[in-house]
Parts: structure tokens; sequence; C-alpha cells
């Protein structure tokens, strides 16, 4: 059945990482782990320099991956214990949350590699060492990771959306997925359903505005919340949202939805 029509005038869309972001960072601050514990390894620190490069390198870059993501967590952490700090200093205050037990858990590993005899006397030059490591490898993290402001209390939501007026009080508590144009009306897809209101398409995409989203199409505007799929075939884009309905993208917004990463 036909949603009725709406012609009198949810929640604003509104995410700390989004999961292609948290995926984004992992990858990243993993990867970039691998290599600090690679260099680690070939210059042999942590006194580990007497033991040949392929035993360094077999254990610093597991152990360096491990503590990577350690020092994820300590960065998470840190935006919860202060969420007034810029990332700069949440970096800072992350490494210096983790760099004991790092350093202990390098010192108590240690041992696994052959030949290594590591004594009691090493395990303050073991936490000396982790320091620099943990403080350095959390601030070149966030370098390489511009976006990440993940940990922190959420920053004030967007103001509510001038949009959310014109839709019935069903839907004016749920995520806009997409705006459909349907002759002299607007089909609005959202995560309760859809419902049909009296609005020129240009008006919505100015009402729209500050939500996380975009016009794809002369008759659609997208969230970014509501694309499940994106697929590109014969030159043309197509985005699937969370309800199954696929909005068309047209050459015109192709290249802003590349830039942004969606497609």
């Amino acid at each position: 059945m036909t949603p009725p029509l709406r012609k009198s005038p949810g929640s604003a869309i509104h995410e700390a990482w989004t999961a292609e972001d948290l995926r984004r960072v992992i990858v990243v601050t993993l990867g970039l782990a691998a290599v600090v514990g690679a260099f680690l390894g070939f210059v042999g620190a942590f006194d580990l320099a007497d033991y040949p490069l392929g035993a360094r390198l077999a254990y610093m870059v597991p152990v360096a991956v491990v503590t990577g993501a350690i020092g994820l967590g300590g960065y998470l952490v840190a935006g919860r214990l202060a969420p007034g700090l810029n990332r700069w200093l949440r970096a800072i205050l992350g490494g210096l949350l983790i760099f004991a037990p790092i350093g202990v858990i390098v010192w108590l590993t240690a041992g696994l590699i052959p030949g290594a005899h590591i004594t009691l006397s090493a395990l303050p030059g073991f936490i000396g060492t982790s320091l620099v490591a943990s403080v350095g490898m959390s601030l070149l993290s966030v370098a390489v990771n511009p976006g990440a402001q993940g940990g922190a209390e959420p920053g004030p939501a967007p103001a509510p959306s001038r949009f959310l007026e014109w839709l019935p009080l069903r839907l004016r508590s749920a995520e806009i997925w997409a705006v459909e144009a349907e002759d002299h009306y607007l089909r609005v897809h959202t995560s309760a359903g859809q419902d049909l209101i009296l609005l020129r398409m240009a008006d919505a995409v100015a009402e729209l505005e500050g939500q996380e989203g975009m016009q794809v199409h002369r008759s659609w505007w997208v969230a970014r919340a509501g694309i499940a799929d994106a697929r590109r075939g014969d030159g043309r884009a197509t985005l699937t949202l969370k309800d199954g309905s696929e909005a068309p993208v047209s050459r015109t917004y192709a290249a802003e939805l590349r830039r942004r990463g969606w497609v």
C-alpha cells in the first residue's frame, strides 16, 4: 500500500567512528606497528642486538603488532579519561598509559628468542625503551590517521534538520537513509519505513544541510548511513540502500562520491 501523503511540515545522524573508519584505523595502525617492529628488530632495540637478525625480526614484528593493538586501546581509553584533550595530547596520554605494561610484556616474551637469556636487571631498560616507543608510536599512528577521534566523548550532535518537520511523528526519530523524487512528491526512506511528502528536491537538499549525505542524482539524495552496498558497471554507479532500494549515481555527482570514498 502506498504510504499517505504529507503536506505539513528522527534523529540526526551522528557517529564517532563508522565501521569503515574503524576498520581503516585498525588496518593502518597494525600495519604501521609491523613496520615499527621490523625497524626495532633491525636496530636491535630492547638489548637484542646480539641476536641474529632473522630471530629479532621474527620476534619483534608480531610483538609490535600485538602492542600496536594495545596502543590503540590506550588511545581509546585516554579519550574516555580526558575527553577534552585534542588528539595529539590524547595520543601522548595513551602512550603513557600503556608503556609500562608493554615494556613488561616485551621483557617477558624476549626469552622466546632462541638463545636469549633475559634477566630481571634488564627490565628497567625494556620499560624505558617502551616509553619512547609507545609515545612515539601513538603520535605516529595519529599522524597517519588524521580522522581518528574515537574514544572521545561524542561532540554535540548536529542540530535537528529542518527537514524532520516535514515527516510524520513516527519517522522523526528514525535515521534518514534517502530522499527520492516521485513526480511532485518526495519519497523519504528511513530506518522506520517510508513516507511521501510534498516538497521540492532542491528545498529538501537545502534543509538536509549538515547531515552526512549528498545528492547523487537529480532525483536522489542519499545519506551515507543508509548505504548498504555500492557497485559500478557500464560506467555507472548504483547505491543499494539498507531497505533494498537502488539509487542511481549520475556522472555529475560520481566524482564527488569517489572523492569521499563512497564508491
